[in-house]
């Protein structure tokens, strides 16, 4: 529809004046000039009629000029006041018709829109005409003024109901692809509290991109934007703006709800998100972020869009109905957030808080571009606090997690030496908050500066003679990922102390810093964070407990393999009773183990291969040498196990299912 209209040519005012006023002047114009004639008048009376003929002369000057003003040249002012008059009233036929018809008009066609437009904007040029020749109260041409006010009036009434029409029955669908995550967010993983025994992945990133792209959708039809801006500059033009706006805010914030709802967003206060069981707000997390993606970079900017295209031409008319139609969504999203960064700080937050922390960061630029003047303050406002917020969180919840290491106290042993679950919680958990790297150092670092820290190389048996001590930058995230490292290491070594065997204490501590060593050589990022050095170091840890753990278990028992003690008393000849006395209680003794060491667990296959080969070098090349040293001196009926048996039960240790060879003999 064509936004232009014929308007009626300027017309001038044509108030006549009123012929009460001119016969009053007259009559008292003669009055004074009757008195003057008499002969008998005072020296005073005859100057007092002077001045009130003079005041009525100007009296008289005054009624013409205002004549002269309200008709400049033209005589017939009877002629004009009714030309304008029935202007008037053609408007207002127009304007009646539909109040009576009550149909809708731009459902009617846009010949019929069109017209009533000019319609009403001549009602608007007539009004200021009228205001501008600031008339006589109670005159006819304040009647008529009055008149064209209460036309105004309802036409605006209807514009009103039109807008709000053409808002609400044009409200294109909005179901953008974005949405598809719904079906797939059941799939995604999750965090599991801390220290729980669970599987190796125990916290998991969600798969999104950093940035959602600007993709503006239609909210309303195109097709009537042309009319909703002539309905919006001609309400604005004729007083009439707050009206327009309000109606705009309306339906623009039913529109925002229902898109909420489209999204599963809920209503929550403070309290309730705060009271929320973990796994429940992990949930409404994850959908608060893609919400946020979706609400800004799509929502947000297609509802700007329509309230530029709507309102553009009225100044910062188009900022003030955006913000009013959508802060309230935007806060109430942010309340949600507010609420996360407020509460408990338990360690399985922290990853999701840095992604609300993330994300809300980079949404910011593009929420202040769309607020950007007064009316967007508190939006802007609050998403800064937010963010501060979110920061504070994510650096406490950070430091409460080096403390959980630090007290994560058992009472028992952990079954069978294996990796402890607190080794791969801190160790995932490492490697999965290397992802977020650069957020973490510049939340971690003090005074908003880098600080260089003078560090030592670790001493590896290998670099010993190397101990210079170097300046080298160490970012904050390194030194806590340290801190983590050695508070793990010192609980993991308390809990080792919790076995009665020795042995197992030490296969314990060779499992779990292999597991950390390997963790951190297998992950780019860990490598680079904690550097080869640390790698090197414990690698070296992990070799000194399989030798400890060697030492405790097998020194004692191939000892018994020994030529020492077997003498017979006062001469050098071997006895073959204490013989058989001591190869019966090696047996014995590697009959222990076996049950035993079956039992224990060492999960990483190379590793218990490679512990397997040891022990097995050390005890079948010991017991080979014994009984081939001592073959001449004890039946066979003595040996129980011949080199490959023993070799081959050795390749049953650390399976974690406890056999026994009681009972068994050499075939």
């Amino acid at each position: 529809m064509l936004c232009g209209f014929n308007y009626m040519g300027d017309c001038e005012a044509t108030l006549p004046v009123m012929e009460d006023e001119e016969k009053l002047i007259a009559a008292a114009q003669q009055i004074v000039k009757a008195l003057e004639k008499k002969q008998n008048l005072t020296h005073d009376a005859r100057k007092i009629l002077a001045d009130l003929g003079s005041q009525l002369s100007s009296i008289t000057k005054l009624s013409e000029n205002k004549h002269e003003k309200l008709f400049g040249e033209t005589e017939d002012t009877v002629e004009k006041f009714s030309e304008l008059e029935e202007q008037l009233n053609i408007v207002q036929n127009k304007v009646m018709s539909w109040e009576v018809d009550q149909s809708v008009i731009w459902d009617c066609g846009p010949e019929y829109a069109d017209d009533y437009l000019r319609s009403v904007d001549e009602a608007r040029k007539l009004i200021e005409r009228l205001e501008s020749l600031n008339v006589d109260k109670d005159s006819k041409e304040d009647e008529l003024l009055c008149r064209a006010h209460e036309v105004m009036q309802i036409a605006m009434n209807r514009l009103e109901e039109e807008f709000r029409h053409l808002l609400v029955h044009n409200k294109q669908p909005f179901e953008p692809e974005h949405l598809s995550f719904r079906s797939s967010e059941d799939d995604e993983g999750s965090i599991v509290s801390f220290g729980d025994d669970s599987v190796e992945d125990v916290v998991q990133r969600d798969s999104m991109s950093r940035r959602s792209e600007e993709y503006v959708v239609e909210l309303v039809h195109p097709d009537v934007i042309p009319d909703l801006r002539c309905i919006a500059n001609l309400m604005f033009n004729s007083n009439y703006g707050r009206e327009c706006s309000q109606t705009f805010i309306s339906v623009r914030k039913d529109a925002l709800d229902d898109f909420l709802f489209i999204l599963e967003v809920k209503k929550l206060s403070i309290e309730n998100v705060m009271k929320m069981e973990w796994n429940s707000l992990n949930s409404k997390i994850r959908r608060w972020i893609r919400c946020m993606k979706i609400f800004v970079c799509v929502y947000l900017a297609s509802e700007k869009w329509l309230s530029d295209q709507i309102f553009g031409d009225l100044d910062s008319v188009s900022s003030v109905c955006f913000a009013e139609s959508s802060k309230a969504s935007i806060l109430h999203l942010l309340k949600f957030a507010e609420a996360v960064a407020i509460g408990s700080h338990q360690p399985e937050k922290l990853i999701r808080i840095l992604d609300m922390y993330e994300v809300l960061s980079d949404l910011i630029p593009d929420i202040d571009a769309m607020y950007s003047d007064d009316a967007g303050l508190c939006v802007r406002t609050k998403c800064q606090d937010i963010l501060e917020s979110l920061a504070d969180c994510a650096r406490t919840t950070f430091l409460e997690f080096e403390n959980a290491v630090a007290s994560s106290i058992s009472t028992n042993p952990f079954p069978g030496g294996g990796i402890h679950p607190l080794t791969r919680y801190v160790m995932n958990y490492m490697k999965t908050l290397t992802d977020y790297s650069k957020i973490l150092n510049e939340l971690l670092k003090d005074n908003e500066q880098e600080d260089l820290v003078a560090i030592s190389p670790e001493m590896t048996p290998d670099r010993e003679e190397d101990n210079s001590n170097t300046s080298c930058y160490i970012s904050p995230l390194a030194q806590h990922f340290r801190t983590f490292t050695s508070m793990l290491e010192c609980n993991l070594d308390d809990k080792s102390k919790l076995y009665k065997d020795e042995s197992l204490g030490h296969l314990f501590l060779m499992n779990n810093i292999h597991y950390m060593a390997e963790k951190v050589k297998n992950s780019h990022d860990l490598r680079t964070i904690l550097g080869d050095d640390w790698i090197r170091k414990h690698n070296w840890r992990f070799q000194q407990h399989a030798m400890n753990y060697e030492r405790a278990t097998w020194s004692s028992i191939l000892s018994l393999l020994r030529d020492e003690g077997l003498q017979n008393p006062g001469s050098n000849s071997i006895s073959k009773t204490l013989l058989k006395e001591r190869l019966h209680s090696f047996y014995l003794a590697f009959d222990e183990a076996y049950k035993s060491q079956t039992g224990w667990s060492i999960p990483d296959c190379q590793l218990r291969e490679d512990l397997r080969i040891s022990i097995s070098l050390k005890v079948i090349q010991a017991y080979r040498t014994f009984i081939g040293r001592h073959t001449n001196h004890i039946s066979d009926k003595y040996i129980k196990y011949s080199a490959d048996d023993l070799e081959n039960f050795l390749l049953d240790l650390f399976e974690g299912s406890p056999r026994s060879l009681h009972g068994s003999h050499r075939k």
